[in-house]
Order: C-alpha cells, then sequence, then structure tokens
C-alpha cells in the first residue's frame, strides 16, 4: 500500500504527494465528491503500522471501520484533507466525467498548499493543478488512495442522510441514492427531486411518466 508513495519520496525527497479519490459518480442522485490527502512522508508508514492498519478501498470496509479511518485521519497532525463537491446541477451540466474531474481539482486546490504530485485513481484525469499518476484499483493500493477514498465516501453517506430528511420517502440514507430498486420505484412514484440528476436515464424516465 506504500509502493507508490515511497517510490515517489525516494525520487523527490521533500515534495508533497496527494492521494486522489472520488465518491458518487454512479448515484441518480447527490453530488459526486472528491478528496484530496496528504500524509507527511515520515509519518504514513508509521501510521498504516498503527492507526491506518487494514486501510484499503473505501467500498471494501464497513461503515464503522470508515468512520474509525476517518477520524483519525482528521485528527491528524501530520494529514491534510482537500475537499471538492459538484453538485447534480452542475452533473447535468458537464456530465459525469466532467464533474469528477472538476471535484478532484477543487480538493486539491481546497488543501493548504498545492502538493508537487497527486496519485489519483483510476485513469488519467486532466486538469489537475499538478503532476499526477493514474493508477487504476489504485484505492486498493495505494495509503493515499485509499484514505481519499474513506474521507470521500464518509462525507458523502454523510450528505446523502441530510438529503433523507429534507427530501423523505427515496430511501438516501439507505441506498446513498444509487439506483436500487426501491429508489427507483420510489423515482416513478414521486417523480424527481432537486437532489436527482436530469440527465441520468432513470430520472428521465420518471419525468415523463409524470408528463
Amino acid at each position: 500500500m506504500l509502493s507508490f508513495e515511497q517510490a515517489f519520496w525516494e525520487q523527490h525527497a521533500g515534495a508533497r504527494l496527494a492521494g486522489i479519490d472520488e465518491a458518487g459518480r454512479g448515484p441518480l442522485a447527490g453530488p459526486v465528491v472528491a478528496s484530496a490527502v496528504v500524509i507527511a512522508p515520515d509519518a504514513a508508514a508509521r501510521y498504516y503500522e498503527g492507526p491506518l492498519a487494514g486501510l484499503t478501498d473505501s467500498k471494501q470496509l464497513t461503515s464503522s471501520q470508515r468512520e474509525r479511518f476517518f477520524a483519525f485521519l482528521a485528527s491528524s497532525s501530520e494529514t491534510w484533507i482537500g475537499l471538492g463537491w459538484c453538485s447534480a446541477a452542475e452533473i447535468d451540466e458537464l456530465n459525469i466525467l466532467g464533474a469528477t474531474h472538476l471535484a478532484m481539482r477543487r480538493a486539491m486546490l481546497d488543501l493548504p498548499f498545492l502538493p508537487e504530485h497527486a496519485l489519483v485513481d483510476g485513469l488519467p484525469v486532466k486538469g489537475l493543478p499538478s503532476a499526477s499518476t493514474a493508477i487504476v484499483k489504485g484505492d486498493a493500493r495505494s495509503l493515499l488512495i485509499a484514505a481519499a477514498s474513506v474521507v470521500a465516501k464518509v462525507l458523502r453517506d454523510r450528505r446523502m442522510a441530510e438529503l433523507d430528511a429534507r427530501f423523505p420517502g427515496y430511501g438516501f440514507d439507505a441506498n446513498k441514492g444509487y439506483g436500487t430498486h426501491e429508489h427507483v420505484a420510489a423515482l416513478m412514484r414521486l417523480g424527481p427531486c432537486p437532489e436527482h440528476r436530469r440527465s441520468f436515464r432513470p430520472v428521465q424516465d420518471a419525468e415523463q411518466m409524470l408528463l
């Protein structure tokens, strides 16, 4: 989980490296959230042997594990976190790929400093303010990307719980906006709410049914 980080730090002593990942590309509702996480090089291995032991792709962790890792990352004096959000309206305007890339750029710019390099989960991302390396399945191969994955997932899940209270009936707290059978059935029954992504086909179908 530290091989990519250690290879970079060995070649660029003193340089700051971020891990970047997102949560919420696939749902029918809610924002897409990106996180950029920087951990001090001399702390990363120590953390992975201690409070971050077992950290990996957030989808492979339980909710309680994600919350525990998030709490540590958010409180660590040797960790810095940047956040980037794109709303459902921005997703409809830009498309989900463009919105995801914009959220990642916003996350990097939200850090208290601009890192010299970033490790990004998945495929290459255009428009980042620093050079970057894309790593397929990076959230399970890089500690920094895994940390960003957890932060993005926890904060997006919390936002969906808030939206569940504002827009009851869709089950956002349980389905997180994903197109489960129950969510689609509610969508067809109630129609879209302001947090639904109008550019996504099931939402378009629900709107057509109400015309």
